[in-house]
């Protein structure tokens, strides 16, 4: 028999449109393999939610795998270390892998460049294919988009082996449900259960039934109360689906050009973490180094009312409650929830980023990086600091007067003419908590603030890695750990 082949899975846990399972196949004997490592990543191993969409991810690839006549061997332990005692064990002549952009994943397969046979297979196209014409990447998204169509269409998605050939002894494998992936004391996760099916099967489905009415994404999607989204996102992170398939699967179904921009954008997002590695920890604009964000008491007070959603606005608390209970929260919702944060409590960005990286079951390294510093107005390509979206005109704006009634209780009574300002309308009920600051004043506030670092400086000018500063007044620490939802809020 020939030597066995390795896939290493990561966050691309299917079997169609998977071209290093396709890769190992042609080779010979085939042994899949995922690796729980937290060590590699460091300070952004993976986070609390994620670990309970991870749980059930990899049981739904195990049995898929299973019906190929194959199994997915577990091990847990640092990634370079852990593949090359797996190849002395079973004499692995070499892993295949798709290709990533998050740093630790990059330095991972640095080290492993001697055995490993990377493909592409995340992505419309690779980040750093599409440049400028002097080859650089692109710093501004309009820019990349138009970059990104000399090489679109993207390639049609590959289909799944039919089988695949088993080794004669099987490496040792690691039980799923030793690794504690799944909360306990409390289990704060009944909510995912009901929204959420991870697994290639469900992704699929879900592909399937969006494609029907993504056409009218344009305008649904910034709709809170309806279902406009795809709701895609945890899917296409954990790789159940890859992009290029859920692109043509829009083939021939209308106007879908502002939903295959938000697939660019994730492409967008991992050549600028490609480009700045540390851009999840340091601004993207230097001279909000110099932001006198708040700190102490006070702040982290308002904080944890941010995380509780008790802030006593009704859009941002609905939002803050449905990212607790379910993983995910709307996108129109992601924007005013990080804005009020960053603006109205004038609390740094990366505090918001952290809790959103530990409670997101969609949580991208590059996604949620960009995306905040996008809002907070400190990154390369970002909304000025000065445009505070007002969260109150934003609820009545987008009709979100039933959302909030499914996801803030307190006010689930309450008139659309009274439920997007209960306080204004002389409505807010005892149990419900009072502004915790007024637009105006939290407005007035931040625009001060802004113009403490006005004219030092717009960005960084230059691709280049900046080291993390140390702690500013107030800013987040850069270590979560990821029973953070367990510890930090109490329900």
């Amino acid at each position: 028999m020939t030597s066995p082949h390795i896939v290493w899975f990561r966050q691309d846990l299917r079997l169609h449109d998977q071209p290093a399972l396709l890769a190992a196949a042609q080779a010979g004997t085939v042994i899949p393999i995922y690796i729980l490592d937290d060590e590699t990543p460091g300070d952004w191993r993976m986070g609390a939610a994620q670990r309970w969409w991870l749980h059930h991810s990899l049981a739904s690839l195990a049995k898929d795998l299973a019906a190929l006549g194959s199994r997915l061997i577990l091990r847990r332990g640092p990634v370079v270390k852990t593949l090359r005692a797996v190849m002395a064990e079973t004499g692995a002549e070499a892993i295949h892998a798709v290709r990533h952009y998050e740093p630790w994943w990059r330095a991972a397969e640095e080290e492993l460049a001697d055995v490993l046979d990377l493909e592409d297979g995340n992505h419309l196209a690779r980040p750093e294919w599409v440049t400028t014409g002097s080859g650089k990447p692109f710093r501004i998204y309009s820019a990349f988009w138009k970059g990104l169509q000399s090489h679109m269409p993207p390639g049609h998605p590959l289909d799944p082996p039919e089988a695949l050939d088993a080794p004669a002894d099987w490496p040792r494998s690691e039980a799923l449900a030793d690794w504690d992936l799944l909360p306990t004391r409390p289990d704060w996760s009944t909510g995912f259960d009901a929204d959420w099916t991870p697994g290639e099967a469900a992704a699929r489905e879900r592909v399937a039934n969006f494609r029907l009415r993504a056409s009218a994404y344009d305008s649904a999607r910034n709709l809170p109360s309806e279902e406009g989204t795809s709701r895609l996102s945890p899917h296409l992170h954990f790789g159940e689906v890859s992009v290029r398939a859920v692109w043509h699967s829009l083939d021939r179904h209308g106007d879908t050009e502002t939903y295959r921009k938000e697939l660019a954008w994730r492409d967008f997002t991992d050549g600028v973490v490609m480009a700045l590695p540390d851009y999840a920890d340091c601004n993207g604009r230097a001279a909000f180094d110099r932001m006198p964000w708040r700190g102490g008491r006070e702040a982290q007070a308002d904080l944890k009312a941010w995380k509780a959603g008790r802030t006593g606005y009704p859009i941002v608390d609905a939002g803050m409650r449905q990212l607790w209970a379910t993983g995910w929260m709307h996108n129109r919702v992601r924007m005013i929830a990080a804005s009020f944060l960053v603006k109205h409590l004038l609390i740094d960005w990366r505090e918001g980023e952290r809790w959103f990286w530990d409670c997101l079951l969609d949580a991208d390294y590059g996604n949620n990086a960009v995306n905040w510093q996008w809002v907070a107005g400190t990154g390369i390509d970002a909304n000025m600091f000065g445009r505070i979206m007002a969260p109150l005109s934003q609820s009545e704006k987008f009709d979100a007067g039933d959302y909030i009634r499914q996801w803030v209780g307190e006010l689930s009574h309450l008139p659309d003419a009274a439920i997007h300002d209960p306080e204004e309308a002389g409505r807010r009920p005892r149990d419900y908590p009072a502004k915790i600051i007024g637009h105006r004043e939290g407005r007035e506030r931040a625009l001060a603030a802004g113009k403490t670092i006005r004219g030092e400086g717009a960005s960084t000018g230059q691709w280049q890695v900046r080291t993390p500063r140390g702690r500013q007044r107030g800013s987040a620490s850069r270590k979560t750990p990821t029973s953070a939802r367990s510890t930090v809020l109490s329900r």
